[in-house]
């Protein structure tokens, strides 16, 4: 469990810093748009983080299904927000790895789905 929350709580440092960084380097350096596109990533990455701590801290769900919500949003940061970082602070270009941003919407949209289940299956449970 602590694993967990250690991940989560490196991530949300990592969002803070990134976030800071955007707002005062960057902005000579990208354009609006790329500033935006930035802005995106750290947005969902902190999104994602709110949600883990309360997945991880919260006693109805059992370790696996803590451990398959944080697997899932763990790569959806790392395949979105940080394809997003790697277009805007590299040299890469989006048409070499564009179809990584999907795929960590992907991993979001799954770990939300599976929270849902989990919660349909205690509703039913009741």
């Amino acid at each position: 469990m602590f694993k967990n929350i250690i991940i989560t709580c490196f991530l949300g440092l990592l969002a803070i810093i990134l976030g800071a960084f955007g707002a005062h380097a960057l902005k000579e350096t990208l354009s609006s748009e790329q500033l935006l596109s930035f802005e995106t990533a750290v947005r969902y990455q902190m999104y994602h983080v709110i949600v883990l701590l309360f997945v991880n801290t919260y006693q109805g769900f059992s370790e696996n299904q803590k451990n398959l919500i944080s697997y899932l949003f763990f790569l959806g940061i790392l395949f979105f927000s940080g394809s997003i970082y790697a277009i805007q602070l590299s040299t890469i270009s989006a048409n070499t790895i564009w179809f990584v941003t999907p795929v960590g919407g992907l991993f979001f949209i799954v770990g939300w789905f599976s929270m849902i289940m989990i919660f349909v299956k205690k509703l039913r449970n009741q």
